[in-house]
């Protein structure tokens, strides 16, 4: 009788728990040291996006000066640039497209105040931030004109 060599078992091709495990642990650590910068830059990205657009309304609460004269006053607010205001002549609006007043990147409306609180200024307006915390003058994490 002839003895035939016995065959090996041949491993299936695929990947051990332990390989996967491995893979697993260095996704979960590449991701625990990105997706804060990624955060930090998105909160970053709200505040340029805050900062950009009260430049914008700056320049359109301008043009409303040019035509009426004077910046709408505390009553009156944003709300003046959408729909012309009682008693006002020489509104040549809407200034702004949209049927709303203006609201920032966190979804908060602008503070808008006249007369200014801060010396050699018409007027403020502020996003009050991140956090959103009012005060009776302009706060520290404000982003104002």
């Amino acid at each position: 009788m002839i003895e035939t060599p016995q065959e090996t078992p041949r491993r299936r091709p695929g990947f051990t728990l332990l390989e996967i495990l491995v893979v697993i642990a260095i996704l979960g650590l590449l991701i625990g040291l990105v997706a804060p910068a990624a955060l930090r830059q998105l909160g970053g990205a709200k505040n340029s996006v805050a900062k950009q657009s009260i430049e914008r309304l700056s320049t359109v609460l301008d043009l409303y000066k040019l035509d009426i004269g004077s910046y709408p006053n505390a009553r009156q607010g944003l709300q003046a640039l959408i729909a012309q205001p009682d008693g006002v002549r020489g509104w040549n609006g809407p200034y702004l497209k949209s049927a709303t007043a203006p609201v920032d990147p966190w979804n908060r409306p602008y503070v808008y105040r006249v007369p200014s609180l801060r010396k050699g200024l018409d007027y403020d307006l502020c996003s009050t931030g991140p956090n959103g915390q009012a005060n009776d003058g302009v706060g520290s994490e404000w982003i104002c004109n």
